[in-house]
C-alpha cells in the first residue's frame, strides 16, 4: 500500500523529533510521548494502545534504520506524534538500504491484506515456533502494530541514493 504520509491540518503535533537513534535518545521520546499521551483527554486504554504503538514504530524505525557510515548513533530518525479530534498518528522514518526496499514492502502489504484473526493466529504461531528474524525480533513487529491500531499501515520509500531510500511509515488509532 503506498500513500502519500502528509499532516492534517487540523492535527496538533504532541512531540516530533529528528535526529540520532540511539538507545538513550529512544528511551528519552518515549518518556516525552508518554508524558504527552498522559496530558491527552482521552480513555486511559486509548492512550496505552497508542503509547504501544509508539513503542512498536520506534523500535521498528531503529532496527531497520541502515546507515551509510554503518553507525546508527550517527544516522537521523524521524517520529511524529499527532492528534485531531478522531483519531491520533504515529509517524516514523528511517533511511534503509535499497536492497531492502522489497522485502519491507512485501512484508508490511501481506500483513496489510489479513484479517484482525489471521494476524492474531499468525502471531500466535510464531510465538509458537520460536521464530527468529534476522532484525532481532520475533519478526512480529508490523503484525502488532497492525493488531494494536486496527488499521493498515501507510508507508513510502523516497529514493535518497542508488544504496539508500527514507522509509517512512504512518498509523493512524481511534481516539
Amino acid at each position: 500500500m503506498k500513500k502519500a504520509i502528509a499532516p492534517s491540518r487540523s492535527s496538533e503535533t504532541l512531540l516530533s523529533y529528528a535526529g540520532n537513534a540511539s538507545n538513550s535518545s529512544i528511551e528519552y521520546l518515549l518518556e516525552l510521548a508518554e508524558d504527552k499521551l498522559n496530558q491527552q483527554p482521552t480513555k486511559s486504554k486509548i492512550r496505552k494502545r497508542v503509547f504501544r504503538i509508539l513503542v512498536e514504530t520506534i523500535q521498528n524505525a531503529y532496527h531497520h534504520l541502515d546507515s551509510p557510515n554503518s553507525e546508527k548513533e550517527l544516522t537521523p530518525v524521524r517520529f511524529k506524534l499527532e492528534k485531531d479530534r478522531s483519531k491520533y498518528k504515529v509517524i516514523t522514518g528511517n533511511p534503509v538500504m535499497n536492497q531492502k526496499v522489497g522485502a519491507l514492502k512485501s512484508a508490511i502489504d501481506r500483513f496489510n491484506s489479513m484479517s484482525i484473526s489471521e494476524l492474531k493466529q499468525y502471531y500466535q504461531s510464531r510465538l509458537r515456533e520460536g521464530y527468529e528474524s534476522p532484525s532481532k525480533g520475533a519478526g512480529l513487529g508490523f503484525v502488532d502494530i497492525i493488531r494494536k491500531s486496527g488499521k493498515k499501515i501507510s508507508y513510502t520509500f523516497k529514493p535518497v541514493n542508488k544504496d539508500y531510500s527514507y522509509f517512512s511509515l504512518q498509523v493512524e488509532v481511534s481516539a
